[in-house]
Parts: C-alpha cells; sequence; structure tokens
C-alpha cells in the first residue's frame, strides 16, 4: 500500500471557469428534457447533460407577489439552480387562504375542475403562477410544478377524486404545455391504497395528455420513502423522486438512493427533499438542534455519489417564505427571515457542488462504494453516521471522486482508474477551490490519503484523473 505525502505542491487551484459559468441561465434551444439512453440521467433532446439543481419553494405562488417573486427567483439565478419546486395547491390553506394578491385557485366549491379563472391579465391566482412561472423560465430555471401538495388527494375528506384529478392534470397540462416545467405529483404523501393510486394514475393521464408529452413527470412522496416503491413500473413516471427527509444519518436515509438506483428497470433518481438548511433535525430541535451547511454538503455528495441524477437544496425559512414581519404563524421554528436565508452557505456550495459534477464527464458516471478501502474498523472507513465515505466514477475509468465527510486517513482502489499516471486533487466542497497533491504512477496498488485537515465539519472530495493533462 502506497502512501501519497501532500506536503508536496500543495497550492490552491481557483476555478477559473467559474466566474464565467455563475448564473448562466440553461439552454431551452436544446430541446424539452428527456431520460438519457441509459436511463440513468436527464438530458435535453439534442443529449445536452441537464444537472437538475433543485430548491425547494414551496410557497412561492400562493405567499409571494411579483416583486418578491422576482427577487427570490433572480437570486436562485444567479446561484446555479437549474429548478424551482414550488405548489399550486399550496400546503398552508392553499385552496382557502388567498394569495398576496388576495386571489383563490378553486371556485367557491372546491372542485379542483373548476379552477377560478377570470378574463384578463393580472385578473386571477393562475395569472400569477403563470407571472412566476414565466420568470423563472426567462431567468433560465424550470419549475418543478406540483399540481397539488399531498394533503388534497390523501388526507381527511380529499378535494380530489379520479375524474377531477383527470380534469385538474388536463387543465395544466395545456395552459403550461409550451413552458418550462416538470410535474411533480405527490406533495409529501404515501400512497395507502388503490383509490389514491388511481386519483394519481388519473393526474399523470390529465397532465400528458394536455401537454402532450411535452414534459417529465415525477412523484414527490413523504419522508423516508420513495417514488419507485409504489409506481417504478408505471410507465407514465419518468424518474423516481426520494425525500430521504430532515435527517443527517448515511444509513437508512441516504444509503436509500442507492438502492432505487439498483432497481430494474433503470431509473434515474433524484432526492427531491433532504435536509434541509437550518432545520430542526428529525424534526426534534430540542434534542439534536437545528442542521448545519454540513450537513447539506453530506446529503449532497451522498446522494449525487450514489447515482443521483442531480439535488434539491432547501432551506426551513425559504420553502415556507417565512417573514417575521407577517402574521402567517411560522413553522417549526425558522431560525431567520427567507431573504437573510437566500445567502446561507449551504446555498452557495451546492453552486460548486454542481461545477465539479459537471466538470466531467456526466452521462457515464456511475457509483462505485468498491473504491473505498474498507478500514479494519469499517464503522471509521468507509464509515457511518454523519460520516460515510461515497465514491463514484465514470465507466471509462477516466476519473474518480471520493467523498471523505471527515478527516480520516483512509485507502482507495487505483486499479479502476485506467490510465498510466493518475492526477490527484482535493476539491474543498466549502469554497469551490481545488487542491493540488500529486501525479503518481498507476500501477493499481491502492493509495492512502490524508485529508487537509482533521477537522470533524471539513469535509474534501477526492478528485482522481486517469492520465489528466488540465484542470
Amino acid at each position: 500500500m502506497i502512501r501519497t505525502s501532500l506536503l508536496s505542491a500543495f497550492l490552491i487551484l481557483p476555478l477559473a471557469c467559474f466566474a464565467q459559468w455563475k448564473g448562466k441561465p440553461a439552454d431551452f434551444s436544446h430541446g424539452n428534457l428527456k431520460i438519457s439512453n441509459n436511463h440513468r440521467f436527464l438530458q435535453h433532446e439534442d443529449g445536452t447533460p441537464f444537472f437538475y439543481l433543485g430548491d425547494t419553494a414551496w410557497e412561492l405562488f400562493h405567499r409571494l407577489d411579483r416583486e418578491n417573486a422576482d427577487f427570490y427567483l433572480t437570486d436562485r439565478a444567479k446561484k446555479g439552480f437549474t429548478v424551482i419546486q414550488a405548489v399550486a395547491l399550496a400546503e398552508f390553506d392553499g385552496v382557502t387562504q388567498p394569495n398576496a394578491f388576495g386571489y383563490l385557485p378553486l371556485e367557491k366549491n372546491l372542485n379542483p375542475a373548476q379552477p377560478a379563472i377570470k378574463d384578463g391579465e393580472a385578473n386571477d391566482y393562475w395569472d400569477h403562477v403563470d407571472y412566476v412561472v414565466d420568470k423563472a423560465n426567462e431567468l433560465g430555471m424550470y419549475i418543478g410544478f406540483l399540481p397539488t401538495w399531498g394533503s388534497n388527494w390523501h388526507d381527511g375528506k380529499p378535494l380530489f377524486n379520479t375524474e377531477n384529478a383527470y380534469q385538474y392534470g388536463l387543465f395544466l397540462g395545456k395552459r403550461y404545455k409550451n413552458k418550462q416545467v416538470i410535474w411533480i405529483l405527490g406533495g409529501d404523501r404515501s400512497i395507502e391504497n388503490d383509490g389514491q393510486l388511481e386519483i394519481i394514475r388519473s393526474m399523470a393521464r390529465g397532465l400528458r395528455e394536455g401537454d402532450g408529452g411535452n414534459h417529465l413527470i415525477t412523484f414527490h412522496p413523504s419522508g423516508g420513502r420513495g417514488s419507485a416503491e409504489w409506481l417504478h413500473n408505471e410507465v407514465w413516471l419518468d424518474f423516481n423522486m426520494r425525500q430521504n427527509g430532515h435527517n443527517v444519518e448515511y444509513t437508512g436515509n441516504y444509503s436509500k438512493t442507492l438502492d432505487d438506483y439498483n432497481r430494474t428497470p433503470a431509473k434515474p433518481v433524484i432526492d427531491g427533499e433532504p435536509v434541509y438548511e437550518d432545520h430542526p433535525i428529525s424534526f426534534n430541535a430540542a434534542r439534536l438542534g437545528h442542521s448545519i451547511a454540513a450537513d447539506v454538503r453530506r446529503a449532497f455528495y451522498w446522494d449525487l455519489f450514489n447515482g443521483a441524477c442531480g439535488h434539491t437544496y432547501g432551506h426551513h425559512s425559504v420553502w415556507q417564505m417565512y417573514d417575521p414581519k407577517s402574521d402567517r404563524a411560522p413553522v417549526n421554528n425558522p431560525l431567520l427571515s427567507w431573504k437573510k436565508a437566500l445567502n446561507q452557505q449551504g446555498a452557495v456550495q451546492m453552486t460548486y457542488g454542481r461545477l465539479l459534477m459537471e466538470s466531467r464527464p456526466f452521462l457515464t458516471r456511475i457509483p462505485d462504494p468498491s473504491i473505498v478501502v474498507a478500514d479494519n474498523v469499517p464503522t471509521a472507513v468507509p464509515g457511518e453516521g454523519r460520516y460515510r465515505f461515497v465514491a463514484t466514477r465514470d465507466e471509462a475509468g477516466t476519473y474518480a471522486m471520493i467523498y471523505v465527510p471527515v478527516g480520516r486517513e483512509f485507502s482507495v482502489r487505483t486499479d479502476v482508474l485506467k490510465g498510466k499516471k493518475i492526477k490527484a486533487r482535493w476539491f474543498n466542497p466549502r469554497n469551490g477551490k481545488f487542491t493540488r497533491i500529486n501525479t503518481f504512477v498507476n500501477d493499481g496498488s491502492p493509495r492512502t490519503f490524508v485529508p487537509p485537515d482533521s477537522g470533524e465539519e471539513t469535509d474534501w472530495i477526492l478528485m482522481l484523473d486517469a492520465n489528466a493533462t488540465k484542470l
């Protein structure tokens, strides 16, 4: 086993391309989104890869006026987000409490087949939804469009049945046929019986008929669950979505992304709701406190290195658009206003992660946990709890990435890389910069690495490039 020293050539390498990339809008001229040929990723019709970097803004349509919606969307576009997840019939009294302009989404009988629509512009609830969708598209972002929060088809006496679910889906499909949206059914609920399954199927059928198949469809489940549990073989479900939830442990939570990746037939998978930044951990702040940027970074790399096609970030203040000056009651003790929360560290660090993932061959990336050599004490390496090491590489063996959540010595297999020389670097997910380690001959032997520091919250990504000549 060969030990690689970090004392040689310890040099910070700036990401020169980042200034040009930051805030660059999506180019919709590449065509509609589709599933890649290997059924693992999202791409445009012309084959251009698409990285789904989402933000949860569940109450965006319901609580923000146009000025504040513009402020929010402009910020997220500048930070490199590509998808904004928002709900049409929102969670908190979304069908009975008006939006910022005093409009309700449905007629007084609350039948989803009868949306409240008036002639003219800026005249009803749906005109405001149109404005937000158009603004997001103008800034180069998709709307991850939830037709409704799950309570409306799941809880108590639901508003939806199979007939009005179809009609409502048809209405939305036609209205947003030529907009840049991704349909997300569900809304934080599990499918518990055949009746609920038929409601979801009917809504999907309406959406597909209404938009002519222009948009992808997925399903947002309840915490700790995944759409694949009920819908993996549904032909209309283009990709799976998980909600790994507001906890910070790997095993039994974020490890499930790899479980869904390994299902057959293959479908892309994404975590649509991991732990939010500044959220009560496992909804128990009294015992566990609130999450921090390190927690959301771990979720990001655990999911992606386990095969996810993208990732969704969330902030506890932003999803509910918490304003301390508003008379609306906060949910689960947010720590700061949504505007202040926009610049929390975790949101910025998602941008660095997207840049890293797009810097290497994208559509051939696979999870490969075998890269990390298990220690004599496996709970240290590859680790458990908050300190799980995970790895990914491309099928051709041109590169590998290992996520290192804690400053422990570890070893990696180099025989998975196909080249005579390997260039090793550290990528700092906290500031988006590379640190050069060394270039060494690839003799196939395991190599040992030590992170630049041993801090518990200072995670790193080990970047290995076979026969690399440039960054």
